[in-house]
């Protein structure tokens, strides 16, 4: 039986939506955290960013970690940070879904950014991410 815990992959979807009118500059804000994140951030396994069919406004980010620490390394990058401040300029809405078991520390973490957060915890499967 796998054991998953603060060691092993977790996937995060985090659901955006944005400003009318202001979905070119958040697409551009986009694509610059992501190269940011690519270039910095080996532990972020998987890293895109959607557009909802139903909606023009509405995106998810798609991200796989390879662990709790590589999530912390993510939330504390400095072109991170900036994404998340300039979000609040042109977003309107943000929330987390985390698929994967997470250490309490991990968890109290991604609570004290005070969004939305659902959290799947893993009772079983395997992983092939790593």
């Amino acid at each position: 039986m796998a054991v998953f815990d603060q060691t092993t992959p977790f996937m995060l979807l985090a659901r955006i939506h944005v400003k009318p009118g202001c979905v070119d500059a958040y697409l551009e804000l986009a694509r610059a955290t992501d190269e940011a994140v690519q270039a910095s951030e080996s532990g972020m396994i998987h890293h895109t960013f959607d557009q909802d069919p139903d909606d023009p406004q509405a995106f998810v980010w798609s991200e796989v970690y390879a662990n709790d620490e590589a999530f912390s390394a993510h939330v504390s990058n400095p072109p991170v940070q900036e994404y998340l401040q300039k979000h609040a300029e042109l977003g309107d809405g943000f929330s987390i879904e985390v698929y994967g078991t997470v250490a309490d520390e991990c968890r109290r973490l991604m609570e004290s950014f005070g969004l939305p957060l659902k959290i799947f915890e893993t009772k079983l499967g395997y992983s092939r991410v790593c």
